[in-house]
């Protein structure tokens, strides 16, 4: 969907939501996709021999660290592709301003439930070894890349100085992911990797990965046409400023 056109001042804009036939449609899956989790999570998927019930955070703290990845590295992307094509239009720069809130919510989920995973596994909420800490770091380092776009400067400025920012903060993910590799932590291995997971378990754990990546998809598509409107509204009291100053100019 096209965002609202920046009226001319004096004009009176007209209100459109950010939905399209497409995102409806999408939602309508998301909202399948989360009910088939919520039924396959927690019912029909057995309990762990030794974690019991607790093992079903499985199900929501895999699939968002991953999709928290895929967020950060569709940013990253995102931000070199409008260094690369270096035009107006801020397109580019708008996805990974999204896709990148959207990581960092999805981050903290992931932290949230692997603190109450280590709680049943470990007996604590937190421990510093190496996966929580550059896990806790990547999160960090992705909030202070969003308050980077909110300070002042052009829309071009903005997206400029984010797009660096955005390209070293990427380079996290690998040592975030690699981590349990490299140090040898308390966390475990990653267990679609080992193959300790099969039948209903390891298939559950698909459904969320499923349901969590349309999640978002559809959070991208409408988060970045509302940074869009906001843009427009942001030039629209540009214009307006402007006029006043050529105004109060003419009356000298």
């Amino acid at each position: 969907m096209t965002p609202t056109p920046t009226p001319s001042p004096g004009r009176t804009a007209v209100a459109r939501p950010t939905g399209t036939r497409f995102t409806r449609v999408l939602g309508a899956a998301v909202i399948l996709g989360m009910a088939w989790l919520v039924l396959f999570g927690l019912f029909l998927s057995p309990n762990d021999e030794k974690q019991k019930a607790g093992v079903r955070i499985l199900y929501i703290h895999v699939p968002t660290a991953w999709l928290a990845y895929l967020a950060f590295i569709v940013t990253g992307i995102s931000s070199a592709a409008y260094l690369v094509k270096r035009t107006r239009s801020l397109t580019w720069d708008r996805i990974a301003g999204a896709s990148a809130e959207i990581g960092v919510l999805f981050m903290g989920i992931t932290l949230v439930t692997g603190s109450l995973w280590g709680r049943i596994s470990w007996g604590i909420f937190w421990t510093w070894d190496s996966r929580l800490t550059t896990t806790a770091f990547l999160f960090v380092t992705y909030i202070g890349y969003l308050a980077v776009r909110n300070l002042g400067g052009t829309h071009q400025q903005r997206a400029r100085r984010s797009a660096i920012i955005a390209l070293l903060a990427v380079l996290e993910v690998p040592l975030v992911h690699f981590s349990v590799k490299w140090w040898r932590p308390l966390h475990q291995q990653e267990s679609v990797a080992e193959g300790k997971l099969s039948g209903l378990m390891l298939f559950s754990l698909f459904v969320g990965l499923i349901a969590f990546t349309l999640l978002y998809v559809w959070l991208l598509l409408h988060r970045q046409r509302v940074l869009a409107m906001e843009d427009a509204l942001d030039d629209q009291g540009l214009d307006v400023a402007l006029a006043e100053r050529r105004a109060e100019g003419a009356q000298v």
